[in-house]
């Protein structure tokens, strides 16, 4: 399966999981704690699982891009992802919440992970520079849909003083080299 089928499937599966959640509005193990409402806490786990797929989509590419337009973007959000999840992990720290370790998603995150490090270098650069624009298109629309509907007033402050970087991450990896041409400088 290529890496764009994996993330359209992986759409899919999030868009599912969402709806499924508001529309039930219980609290089910997968989605919901005692201590946050639905909308919260699948912002949590998302976010969480979205987070460690970045560090390792982005730790493959740092090492294995063609372009070093491409390891630079890959190391950046790498840092930046660190930061994220430990922010993310200390609300819920305070909060003494646990975010899910399984959902859904981990299978095809692996898969995407997976798929990425089989690749060669220019397959790499494409799929990756792909995966990176559809990933942070959901991932701004994740943080967008906890501000208008999340609860939590502690993830509300936390969504909006990242924002500005998630909607930064869009429009970087917009800008990412997309052509797999040969002759093209690996200096791009």
């Amino acid at each position: 399966m290529s890496a764009g089928i994996a993330v359209v499937s992986l759409a899919l599966i999030v868009a599912s999981e969402f709806s499924q959640a508001q529309n039930t509005g219980t609290s089910t193990s997968n989605l919901a704690s005692s201590e946050l409402a639905a909308v919260d806490y699948y912002f949590v786990a998302q976010a969480n699982l979205g987070a460690a797929f970045q560090i390792d989509s982005g730790c493959v590419a740092e090492v294995k891009a063609k372009r070093i337009a491409i390891r630079n973007y890959a190391h950046a959000t790498v840092a930046a992802q660190i930061q994220v999840a430990a922010a993310l992990n200390k609300i819920l720290q305070e909060k003494h919440i646990k975010a899910p370790r399984r959902t859904l998603l981990v299978g095809a995150y692996q898969a995407m992970i997976a798929s990425l490090r089989a690749e060669r270098r220019g397959a790499l650069d494409r799929d990756y520079v792909a995966d990176q624009v559809d990933y942070q298109r959901g991932n701004a629309a994740l943080f967008h849909n906890e501000i208008e509907r999340g609860y939590d007033q502690e993830l509300r402050q936390f969504v909006l003083a990242n924002l500005p970087e998630v909607e930064g991450d869009l429009q970087r990896a917009l800008t990412l080299p997309k052509d797999n041409k040969p002759g093209k400088a690996a200096t791009q």
